[in-house]
């Protein structure tokens, strides 16, 4: 599948590491939520793309403090 931002087909997975803040200053307290998913990175543009796991996206889709 060619990229979103510039058509490319010059694409390479790679597995991410990414750390997911809840927004605002009254979540600063609260801890960070780890994926660890498949990310797609069009080696032309720089554009990536992921997709959150079913298990923290429900985390995120309450909004509660993330756990484990």
């Amino acid at each position: 599948m060619p990229c979103k931002s510039c058509g490319s087909v010059n694409q390479r997975k790679f597995i991410g590491e990414i750390g997911i803040h809840l927004p605002g200053p009254k979540n600063i307290d609260k801890p960070v939520l780890w994926v660890f998913p498949e990310v797609v990175v069009c080696l032309d543009c720089g554009a990536a793309e992921f997709a959150v796991p079913e298990a923290e996206l429900r985390q995120l889709a309450k909004g509660d403090a993330p756990t484990g």
